[in-house]
């Protein structure tokens, strides 16, 4: 049971009250205040103090001052007029109850709609916040696009203005073109004309240069006659010498079974080859070699004639399809033109007759032998 405090002092002017109400030694952490406009309350165990107040007060202006084991208490009056009496008399504890109710659901109430209040306010800064952070976003979005819409139109003016530089460039070279076309054609005239003039000077000269009478006329046609006849060739007779053929090793280191087994395999090699083909005619006996057109195509390939070298290939193709180097090389230059099907095709033409001829070669070596061929 708490004991009630009563030891109290206050005043009062028409507009506040002053009470001041002693601690009795009770720590200042334990002082628990509640104040409504009705009602004073103030619990520091094991000590109590209530005061039912005599009129209204202004519960949120009024204040409180804890110090030197006083609290001091400004109540500031909703109505200026003085007051009987701090507290009400006469009071019955059932309408104690009610006021203590009564005021306990008002601060229930003020704490809630200050909650919703903050909380309110809370939203209104986040909204607030979220709207400028979003113009923020768009100010530089904003800026973003004008700057590449800057870049467009700078790029769009350089291009036109390239474009205008190569089509002056195109009309100067078109005017220089017509210009030595206008020469040619002057000079060719200028030719035609000296030649004209050169005829007509010799036709003018024979006519004054020719004897009148008939024996004058047979001997010129004698001496024309004997003029065009050629004179008779010299006897003379011309040396053929064909180079013989020399095997790689010295005579002493000669093995007759190995060039037999090689020449076997050049005769071979000729059968295989398709000597009915019509581009073989106008070519030497060299370049009708598989091997040679296959080093053809490799020069032309280093130095990046691509489509010359396929050209190499496919000769040499013709000539010999059981070469997968062929293949391979032509890969490679249709690697290096994109055209990525041919290069799988002529792959896996190279890798069938590479596994026809060895068998046991794993698709691992040829891959990799395929990309050192192509210089990856």
């Amino acid at each position: 049971m708490p004991l009630q405090v009563s030891d109290y002092s206050w005043q009062q002017t028409k507009t506040a009250v002053f009470l001041s109400l002693p601690l009795k030694g009770v720590c200042v952490r334990d002082t628990d205040v509640f104040c409504t406009e009705n009602y004073l309350k103030v619990n520091f165990p094991p000590f109590l103090f209530e005061a039912f107040l005599y009129a209204p007060i202004d519960d949120e202006s009024s204040k409180a001052k804890i110090g030197n084991d006083t609290i001091v208490f400004t109540l500031y009056k909703k109505e200026a007029a003085m007051w009987e009496t701090l507290s009400v008399t006469g009071v019955d504890k059932e309408t104690m109850q009610r006021i203590r109710e009564k005021s306990i659901l008002q601060a229930q109430e003020r704490a809630k709609e200050a909650t919703e209040a903050k909380a309110a306010a809370k939203r209104e800064d986040q909204k607030y916040a979220l709207s400028v952070m979003m113009k923020i976003e768009e100010e530089e979005r904003k800026k973003i696009e004008d700057m590449k819409e800057n870049e467009r139109i700078k790029a769009t003016k350089e291009l036109e203005a390239w474009k205008e530089y190569q089509r002056k460039a195109e009309e100067h070279k078109k005017i220089q073109r017509e210009e030595k076309l206008c020469q040619k054609e002057k000079q060719i005239k200028e030719e035609r004309k000296k030649l004209k003039y050169k005829s007509l000077t010799r036709n003018s000269a024979s006519r004054n240069l020719a004897p009148k009478g008939r024996n004058s006329e047979n001997i010129f046609t004698e001496k024309l006659k004997e003029d065009s006849i050629p004179a008779p060739r010299s006897v003379g007779s011309i040396k053929i010498n064909f180079t013989p053929r020399v095997f790689p090793t010295a005579l002493r280191e000669s093995q007759v079974a190995e060039e037999e087994e090689w020449l076997h395999k050049q005769a071979e090699a000729r059968r295989a080859m398709n000597t009915d083909i019509a581009e073989l005619c106008d070519l030497k006996e060299e370049e009708k070699n598989p091997e040679w057109l296959k080093d053809k195509g490799n020069k032309l390939f280093a130095t990046e004639n691509y489509l010359a070298a396929i050209n190499a290939y496919n000769l040499a193709i013709r000539l010999n399809n059981k070469m997968p180097l062929l293949y391979l090389n032509r890969a490679a230059c249709h690697l290096k033109l994109k055209n990525l099907h041919k290069a799988i095709e002529d792959s896996s033409k190279a890798y069938r007759i590479m596994k026809r001829h060895l068998r046991l070669i794993h698709p691992t070596k040829l891959y990799k032998l395929m990309l050192r061929r192509f210089g990856m």
